[in-house]
């Protein structure tokens, strides 16, 4: 069937009542069958928006889409991600001026990604290859596109032996280091939005940084990790990026090597409860020292206003320097800088933890922080019998939780579940101190 006949009619009943809900009456073949034909049908409707879309983008005016471009247009129609539909208009634009590549795609042939990745090799060729040899270039590309067994990396292999064929003095686009953008934006909302285009290389690089950072880490009880890809990438960023500042390699900026600096109300922090984070009469209101002394908010150096909550995690272990301000906010006396946790302890931590203590993770120590069972703040001491060695993610949920630490008789730590994991509330042993899981 071709892109221009009858779509619909090719969708038969059966197909119809399937996507409809009735699949547990298919059997096994029938089931196959139908997912195969539904995922023809989609890849034709696919074709014909790209086809339609390119005629939109060829011959309607602004007037007549009342949005800026196509791509705002479609996105604001069809449920698109505004980057989503502007890949569709690039490819529906192209493909006019490649028929070649267009026949095949619309005879759905070749996937979406793959007419782009031919579409660009053929609209930015390598500076060496004649152009009398276009057309074998991609009539190679064409066949290594074709059919369902077609990979994007087999067809970039076939891009890069190519490129190779007529190297030039010029790198290839995935290679092509003046390419590289990162783009690091404050949200709205006080959060960062990351965006980045790097070639093959620093892509090599990052994902072999992140590989074994954002694996998954299941439970001692054999518990799956139940964060999403995503989740774990994220979070496995954020401990390349503390291993980094934490190694001191980073050289210097201000006299300092550079960290997360934070600015707080030592009463605040101190004198923070349940209440004041939801917000008691005044809170947020500027006091008589300046900006840093906002009640109950903390500042960081670039992202700005930071709960006193998360300023609390931070805090635990860290270099804290103590400044005395006026009325003005103009420093009187400025303090030692001093560790709340020393490197001392942090050794007898790992001696004593050997890991991230919570129950079930054991998480290795350096992927792990030092945290005060009694805020050192409010008078917690920096000792042994006050401090447990938490990975990121435990560091973070003692502390937005209510997940509780003891420490016990043997003067090592044991964790008190919230009610809605244990309605008794019974203690649980740490890590390492957990026998082997019941048969």
């Amino acid at each position: 069937m071709g892109i221009g006949e009858d779509i619909q009619g090719a969708l038969s009943d059966e197909i119809l009542a399937t996507a409809i809900g009735d699949a547990w009456r298919l059997a096994e073949v029938e089931l196959l069958d139908s997912v195969v034909r539904i995922s023809d049908e989609i890849q034709k409707l696919e074709a014909l928006r790209v086809k339609l879309v390119g005629a939109v983008d060829h011959r309607c005016a602004v007037d007549a889409l009342g949005f800026p471009n196509v791509k705002m247009w479609l996105a604001s129609k069809a449920l698109l991600e505004v980057g989503a539909a502007g890949r569709i208009v690039m490819l529906g634009r192209g493909l006019r001026h490649q028929p070649e590549i267009a026949e095949k795609f619309y005879a759905t042939t070749i996937s979406a990604e793959h007419a782009a990745l031919v579409m660009k090799f053929c609209e930015r060729p390598p500076k060496g290859m004649p152009r009398e040899a276009l057309d074998d270039c991609r009539n190679a590309l064409l066949l290594a596109t074709s059919g369902p067994t077609a990979n994007t990396d087999a067809v970039r292999a076939v891009i890069t032996r190519l490129e190779r064929i007529f190297e030039s003095d010029d790198p290839p686009p995935s290679e092509d280091t003046e390419l590289n953008e990162f783009h690091a934006c404050k949200t709205l909302n006080g959060r960062m939005a990351v965006k980045g285009d790097l070639d093959a290389v620093a892509g090599e690089m990052l994902l072999s940084a992140l590989s074994g950072l954002s694996a998954p880490r299941p439970a001692q009880d054999g518990t799956k990790d139940d964060r999403t890809p995503g989740q774990r990438r994220a979070d496995g960023f954020v401990e390349l990026l503390r291993r980094y500042l934490d190694s001191g390699i980073a050289g210097e900026e201000g006299g300092e090597r550079p960290h997360v600096s934070l600015h707080v109300n030592i009463r605040d922090l101190a004198e923070h409860t349940a209440d004041s984070a939801r917000g008691e009469e005044g809170a947020g209101a500027a006091t008589d020292g300046g900006l840093f002394a906002v009640d109950r908010v903390a500042w960081t150096e670039w992202m700005g206003p930071l709960s006193i909550r998360t300023t609390r995690l931070l805090s635990c272990d860290s270099i804290y320097t103590p400044i005395v301000l006026d009325d003005d906010g103009a420093p009187l006396d400025l303090g030692a800088s001093t560790r709340t946790v020393t490197k001392r302890q942090r050794k007898a931590l790992v001696a004593r933890d050997r890991g991230c203590a919570f129950p079930g993770c054991g998480a290795p120590p350096s992927w792990c922080e030092g945290h005060h069972i009694i805020h050192w703040s409010e008078g917690g001491p920096s000792n042994m019998d006050n401090l447990v060695l938490l990975c990121g993610f435990h560091h973070r949920l003692l502390h937005h939780s209510d997940w509780e630490i003891e420490m016990g008789a043997d003067r090592h730590p044991t964790f008190i579940p919230p009610q809605q994991v244990d309605w008794e509330r019974k203690p649980i042993p740490a890590h390492n101190r957990a026998g082997p899981p019941a048969s």
